[in-house]
């Protein structure tokens, strides 16, 4: 089973059908061994999700907790012509960018094709650095068109363990697409990242249920770019890693 030293997708009790803390989920992280997590609450169009100000306001989060490096982004929802909902200089302030298609946000696409379009859409803005749970069963897409344009656009691709979480009362992920995705990305050299969603704090870091997946697919540690807090850093900030590394 591959080990990941950075989850990319966590929620706190701002997204509003979360239930943690950044605290709780930073300890979390540290007990399990992770270094590193991103806290990407929902966008605003989410039902119950934050207002912009919310965003706005990450600054005060410290950038290490409990031993945890924290980067402070969003999970944006992706729109009509893969618009997102949160203005262009909020994002801009952001450590880090996902964006992902939700139900109940405000979006009228209604096909394969309208959905693969909004995403790759999404995929050109250059502040977007990551596509949640592109295998979705309530959005079917054109998964060779997504992972093309992510390596276009250096964008990594999501597996999303919570996806197959056997808690919940259904599950969007549809493994035999999954495993197709990582294979095309091992082919097209796109960066994957498994990721836990998680919701509450005990969940962050769990991508357990990705284990069929990882195994058909045959994935290696050098396919997945949270296995390394080195790796996924400098990938994110080449300029700034780089800079900091001479001094």
């Amino acid at each position: 089973m591959i080990k990941i030293e950075a989850d990319l997708h966590t929620h706190t009790v701002s997204s509003g059908h979360a239930y943690s803390t950044v605290d709780e989920l930073a300890r979390s992280a540290g007990r399990k061994g992770l270094k590193l997590i991103a806290i990407t609450d929902h966008g605003p169009n989410i039902p119950g999700g934050p207002h912009e100000y919310h965003f706005g306001n990450l600054a005060v989060i410290p950038d290490r907790i409990s031993g945890v490096d924290i980067l402070k982004g969003i999970e944006a929802n992706i729109l009509d012509n893969g618009r997102l909902d949160l203005p262009e200089e909020r994002l801009k302030a952001l450590d880090f960018v996902a964006a992902g298609l939700h139900e109940h946000t405000g979006h009228n696409l209604s096909s394969r094709e309208e959905y693969t379009g909004a995403i790759i859409r999404a995929m050109e803005n250059p502040l977007v650095k990551m596509i949640t749970h592109p295998v979705n069963v309530n959005y079917p897409v054109d998964i060779e068109k997504i992972v093309r344009a992510a390596r276009a656009n250096d964008v990594i691709l999501e597996i999303n363990a919570s996806s197959y979480s056997p808690v919940k009362k259904s599950q969007r992920g549809i493994k035999a697409l999954d495993t197709k995705l990582c294979q095309l990305a091992k082919r097209y050299k796109v960066p994957l990242s498994l990721n836990s969603d998680a919701h509450y704090h005990a969940e962050v870091g769990q991508i357990e249920t990705l284990e069929e997946i990882i195994k058909k697919a045959n994935l290696r540690e050098r396919d997945v770019i949270n296995v390394s807090r080195e790796r996924l850093l400098s990938y994110l900030y080449p300029d700034r890693y780089r800079k900091k590394q001479i001094v």
